[in-house]
């Protein structure tokens, strides 16, 4: 039981140093700060708060896991290498392929009813 209180402290030290290291993990956490607020508002359905979960975790997940793969190119070389250069730019572009489709997700979810909102 011990083991798995301390990779719970240890999985916290990694998402307490993203948030304050890493600054575009605190853009996308309050991304997410506002899709929870704007289905809140709209109270979406069950369905709909499953993909903006879903998106969230998705999206902070890719960011934590670029951070770490480009910590880890760090130590391998401090020296640019186009390899690592790749893998860098590899990393980044799934987090992005992420992001847009979390952002197409709540088009699809909000915009109608941002629309009906607004012509009530």
């Amino acid at each position: 039981m011990r083991k798995v209180l301390k990779s719970f402290v240890y999985a916290g030290r990694g998402i307490k140093y993203c948030f304050k290291e890493e600054v575009n993990f605190r853009v996308h956490v309050l991304a997410c700060i506002v899709a929870v607020a704007a289905g809140c508002f709209f109270s979406i359905s069950t369905t709909e708060w499953l993909f903006v979960i879903a998106c969230c975790t998705l999206v902070l997940a890719m960011e934590m896991l670029n951070t770490a793969i480009e910590k880890m190119c760090n130590i391998i070389s401090k020296e640019f290498h186009p390899a690592i250069k790749f893998i860098k730019d590899v990393s980044a572009g799934a987090v992005l392929v992420c992001a847009i489709g979390s952002v197409l997700v709540g088009a699809v979810i909000f915009i109608p009813k941002i629309v009906h909102l607004i012509k009530l």
